[in-house]
């Protein structure tokens, strides 16, 4: 199976509210994760309480989608742009825009690492 074919699936099973078990299937052990603002998470445990935190402060998904995906199967690379509108339970909506990296080693990502404007983080009422 292709990178392309890889990753493609993964955010296939994100759309269709399986991100857990997208990072749990694709994701290393050792994987490392980047923010745009530089905060690194190292591990697997670390990365899998980072998600769970995350989506349980999410209330609803109301749209979504994966814009563009590219992959370097030689170089082991990904890259996949993505939209997410959501609201979450304290009552604040955000529209996020975001570009991710993957570095895939052994057939799992290895280190991905974020690309958003932080503005898009700001609450949307």
């Amino acid at each position: 199976m292709s990178l392309k074919d890889k990753i493609s699936e993964m955010y296939g099973m994100v759309g269709q509210g399986q991100s857990l078990e997208a990072f749990e299937k694709f994701y290393h052990d050792d994987v490392k994760m980047i923010e745009c603002t530089g905060e690194v998470r190292e591990g697997k445990e670390a990365n899998r309480e980072f998600q769970k935190n995350w989506y349980s402060q999410v209330d609803q998904v109301h749209d979504g989608g994966v814009r563009a995906v590219t992959a370097d199967d030689e170089a082991g690379v990904t890259m996949v742009e993505t939209w997410t509108d959501m609201s979450f339970k304290d009552g604040n909506r955000m529209k996020m825009e975001e570009v991710a990296r993957q570095k895939w080693k052994d057939g799992k990502i290895i280190e991905e690492r974020f690309y958003y404007d932080t503005r898009g983080m700001e609450p949307q009422s």
